[in-house]
């Protein structure tokens, strides 16, 4: 079985992570979307909440499965037998950074990264973008499921500028 991990920290998913995890889904038997729990780092949602709009967002792919980590990723590789990473570009700078990584993760455990190309209708779009139109009432409806939307209108009901 080729079984692959699509990691980050999904802040909220967006439809960039979806076409990724979609791709990835087309391309393996399975597909580890794995949400990093980052106890240093605090997200606009949960790990629970991440995990919940994960799982509605990847539930039309049959060999996606939701999953969480924390520490070092290549480690959760090891212990679920996964021997790829997959990984988006969306510009230079994003090899640049991400380059650097998967170099480390195979010295460390030989795990190999795949890098795929970010659909140009969203090599723009991130979750930090998303969560600041958000914030301030914007239009999200062409960057996030409908499911995701809402989640964030909840967040930010009350808190407008915040």
């Amino acid at each position: 079985m080729r079984r692959v991990v699509c990691p980050g920290s999904f802040d909220p998913v967006t439809f960039g992570h979806i076409d990724i995890i979609g791709r990835a889904a087309k391309q393996y038997d399975e597909v580890v979307a794995a949400v990093l729990n980052n106890v240093n780092k605090r997200g606009l949602f949960t790990v629970p909440e991440k995990l919940d709009m994960l799982r509605q967002t990847t539930a039309e792919f049959d060999n996606v499965r939701v999953s969480e980590f924390d520490g070092l990723l290549v480690d959760f590789c090891q212990v679920n037998g996964i021997e790829t990473i997959v990984r988006s570009l969306r510009s230079v700078s994003d090899f640049d950074y991400e380059l650097q990584i998967a170099q480390m993760n195979y010295r460390l455990s030989g795990v190999e990264t795949v890098f795929m190309t970010a659909n140009p209708r969203y090599s723009f779009l991130s979750s930090s973008l998303v969560r600041e139109i958000a914030q301030h009432s914007g239009d999200v409806s062409s960057l996030v499921t409908p499911y995701v939307e809402d989640r964030l209108r909840e967040k930010f009901k009350g808190r407008e500028g915040a």
